[in-house]
């Protein structure tokens, strides 16, 4: 027992204990900010100009990611548990990856199995001209009108 104290005790000495102290929060907050701030810039018109529409996507995934990492390792600390968490997160990982490629089927195949009832109430105009009520030489004014006549 006096070993585990004389470690304690010297860990709270040299400022080095288990946990964070307000510099490192300081820290990871003013990194949130300034990624945020860079995540901003993705909308500026240097950046339209300059880099195409998906290297926009991808830096702000990569900067989404990087704030979620720091806000989980620094503000849930994460950073000073245990071992244990890799025995809860690695599974989860392993299940969030089968329950995306188990769904991609269902979200692909969605329009194909969809009744002419809500097919004429969806917001966009069905692609497939074997089931639109609506010819396409109409102007978008007169089908509101025919659709407002027939409710």
């Amino acid at each position: 027992m006096s070993e585990h104290a004389d470690t304690e005790k010297s860990a709270a000495e040299s400022g080095n204990h288990h946990g964070s102290n307000i510099k490192s929060y300081l820290m990871v907050f003013v990194a949130l900010c300034v990624l945020t701030t860079a995540s901003f810039f993705t909308y500026s018109d240097f950046w339209r100009d300059h880099f195409s529409l998906q290297a926009g996507w991808a830096f702000m995934m990569a900067i989404s990611v990087t704030k979620a990492m720091l806000v989980v390792l620094f503000f849930m600390h994460l950073l000073y548990e245990a071992k244990w968490k890799y025995v809860l997160t690695v599974p989860t990982i392993f299940m969030s990856i089968f329950l995306v490629c188990m769904l991609i089927p269902d979200v692909g195949f969605r329009m194909s199995r969809i009744s002419r009832e809500r097919r004429h109430h969806m917001a966009v105009e069905p692609t497939d001209s074997s089931h639109a009520e609506t010819p396409h030489s109409e102007n978008g004014a007169e089908a509101i009108d025919r659709s407002k006549a027939d409710h």
